[in-house]
């Protein structure tokens, strides 16, 4: 997308999940610490329909799941689940709303990318979509819809914001291995054809027409060339799992202006290290890379390594508040 070169990210944000289920008060953290860039923040202790899968199957356009006790499952009609799913995503959207009154800035909300939903979603006869091809496209189909009206309704509620879409894909790169697991657990799915991924997440990413769209993955070995190739803007990953290995990768795609989203803060409670500690990994990436520190700011957003869902609600508001001190310290020293 031409006008993504010249959007303006911010300089840290958050991944999207937060512990607790006050959507008021979360929503109060994000954009009170995130001045340049919050997010729509995701609330799963609240229970099925409020956890990844469930809130982004909410959303699909005329196909509906429920819960069973294997997982969220396809269904025919909008039941319970899918009331509640929508109900607290609207809950969340009203919070927002009432703490954006007047923004204008780069605004982020997450949901589900087309192929972890496959990998999450169960068919009627308890298999997972990712088992049928055709089961796969209409559910990508449904979500592209699901995520326009989405973004048209966050655009009139917060009508100063510059959207950015986050997919989330965890299980991107099972599926492009075969490591998915059928209902049985003694075999996985067949590998998904890497063209076919590709083609499926363009379609997906297309429907962000104003704005970019990151993908994010805390698993390892996420498929940086594929996800370029794809339409991604930015990427986002857990910088602690990067190796050597992926220096190429990575490389090549600075070079051709895709931006990191560089997960370097723990997801749950522990000790946070001074912020340019934790921005240390990357300054050694990018020496590695030989790549100019002034890039440093231009190129890296700052966030936890993955949601905070798992942390307790005074750590994740340490967490966040430092992605901000170490995205300053990245920009102030980048030696």
């Amino acid at each position: 997308m031409s006008e993504n070169s010249q959007f303006t990210f911010g300089a840290a944000t958050g991944v999207g999940s937060m512990p607790g289920g006050d959507a008021r008060e979360a929503v109060k953290t994000v954009t009170g610490t995130f001045e340049d860039f919050p997010f729509l923040p995701e609330l799963p202790a609240r229970g099925p329909g409020a956890d990844m899968i469930g809130r982004t199957a909410g959303m699909l356009v005329e196909l509906y799941a429920r819960v069973e006790p294997s997982g969220w499952r396809i269904g025919d009609r909008p039941g319970r689940d899918t009331k509640r799913a929508r109900s607290w995503l609207g809950e969340d959207l009203d919070a927002l709303e009432e703490f954006t009154q007047g923004y204008e800035g780069a605004l982020k909300v997450q949901a589900v990318g087309p192929w972890t939903l496959a990998a999450g979603l169960e068919l009627r006869n308890g298999e997972v979509a990712l088992s049928d091809p055709g089961a796969c496209r209409d559910l990508a189909a449904s979500l592209a819809e699901g995520l326009r009206l989405h973004l048209a309704e966050v655009r009139r509620r917060v009508p100063g914001a510059r959207l950015v879409l986050q997919l989330d894909e965890p299980s991107l790169t099972a599926v492009l291995r075969g490591q998915v697991r059928t209902a049985s657990g003694y075999r996985t799915h067949r590998a998904v054809d890497r063209q076919v991924v590709e083609a499926t997440l363009r379609d997906v990413l297309g429907v962000q027409t104003e704005g970019p769209v990151v993908v994010h993955s805390c698993a390892p070995d996420v498929p940086l060339a594929l996800l370029r190739r794809a339409g991604a803007a930015a990427v986002s990953l857990d910088v602690s799992l990067l190796t050597e290995r992926d220096d190429e990768a990575i490389g090549e795609a600075v070079e051709a202006g895709t931006r990191l989203f560089a997960g370097v803060v723990p997801g749950t409670d522990g000790p946070l290290s001074d912020p340019a500690g934790s921005v240390m990994g990357v300054r050694t990436l990018w020496r590695r890379l030989g790549l100019e520190p002034g890039l440093l700011a231009e190129t890296v957003t700052v966030t936890p390594a993955c949601g905070l869902a798992g942390a307790s609600p005074a750590y994740a508001r340490r967490a966040l508040a430092h992605c901000v001190q170490a995205a300053r310290s990245l920009a102030d020293n980048p030696e």
